[in-house]
């Protein structure tokens, strides 16, 4: 392992949203074509000297199991951008649901010593003390999405904008039911996991939007990521509210079971905002058939940038798009919306639910 492995960077990155995907990531990028699902268009750019072959680096990866199209994403942009470089040698685990699974995985790449670290983790909390060990081996960790509460945990964070997911879908919201000169209006939030600290940041973030508008959530419920849970909690919710004015369901993989049960209830007064950007949600909004209008980002790319941080710290080198000579310590990429008059834009970003 080089001495660039050990090196901590104490950057601390305000850099924020898309721009950094596309413009902090692009000298990064080789000149290979990736698939729309696999690091798309979107972080592709003219290759910088960052893309020369260097220090060959292994780079472990661990993540939960694709029981969503999100999480599969995640998993495929991940492994088709290690392709990409010939001097990264990519070393997954087997994905999994279990705690102390993942956490055992984790053990096996420190014990193979590998060079970084990419882990999305399934509880950052949960997994907070492998994680720190790790960085204390000298294994510097990329950590993704879900955030370990331990800065000293990771080398650097890279994550979508939770609070801002929320904000986002909270002005599309006021915006629209204030056009509609709607007063006191009924409005139904569907959740992920309640208890993860990003779901608590989404809800957050509407929230604080809403009261922007002098409006408030009227009902809010979790339906866990999945497209039964998403099914089951829209169908309560329709049968507790005869009249709705807005909905916003997080997550577009569990917005297939919520669209499912609204178009079984035969309800359409309302409008829907979805999260994350999936394929299935765009195509909805460019059909402009269904209660779905918009849904606001969350996308999987991050997982590609995430493989490009950890082979510039392994390398030892900073992103050459910047002044400062290390990678930063936090990137927070934009949440933005979509709705049918740009989703033509973003469908080659969409991931399939």
């Amino acid at each position: 392992m080089s001495e660039n492995v050990a090196r901590r960077g104490f950057l601390i990155g305000g850099l924020g949203g898309a721009a950094l995907l596309a413009a902090g990531c692009t000298s990064n990028e080789p000149s290979a074509a990736p698939t729309s699902e696999a690091a798309p268009a979107a972080t592709q750019a003219a290759a910088g000297g960052n893309d020369e072959p260097g220090t060959k680096v292994t780079i472990g990866f661990s993540a939960p199991a694709a029981d969503h199209g999100w999480i599969a994403a995640i998993a495929k942009n991940a492994e088709a951008t290690a392709q990409q470089y010939s001097d990264i040698e990519f070393k997954p685990v087997e994905p999994t649901n279990d705690i102390n699974q993942q956490i055992s995985a984790v053990e096996s790449l420190i014990a193979a010593k590998v060079d970084a670290l990419v882990i999305l983790p399934n509880d950052g909390e949960q997994l907070n003390q492998i994680a720190l060990r790790a960085s204390e081996a000298g294994i510097p960790v990329v950590n993704l999405d879900r955030i370990f509460p331990d800065k000293l945990a990771y080398r650097t964070w890279i994550g979508g904008d939770n609070y801002g997911m929320g904000v986002a879908a909270g002005h599309y919201i006021g915006t629209a039911l204030k056009e509609k000169n709607v007063s006191n209006p009924v409005i139904v939030e569907i959740q992920g996991i309640a208890t993860l600290p990003l779901t608590q940041d989404r809800s957050k973030g509407f929230a604080d939007a809403l009261k922007t508008y002098g409006f408030s959530v009227t009902a809010q419920q979790d339906a866990q990521f999945t497209v039964e849970t998403g099914n089951e909690v829209a169908t309560s919710l329709l049968q507790a509210h005869s009249k709705i004015d807005a909905m916003w369901n997080h997550d577009d993989d569990q917005g297939i079971g919520v669209l499912a049960a609204i178009s079984e209830a035969g309800r359409d007064e309302f409008i829907m905002v979805g999260g994350a950007g999936s394929a299935n949600a765009m195509r909805a909004i460019k059909d402009d058939n269904t209660v779905l209008k918009a849904t606001v980002t969350y996308s999987p790319t991050m997982a590609s940038s995430a493989i490009k941080i950890a082979r510039l710290i392994a390398q030892g080198k900073g992103m050459s798009d910047l002044v400062e000579n290390q990678v930063p310590q936090s990137i927070t990429l934009a949440s933005e919306t979509i709705t049918k008059e740009n989703v033509e834009q973003y469908l080659p970003l969409g991931f399939e639910s």
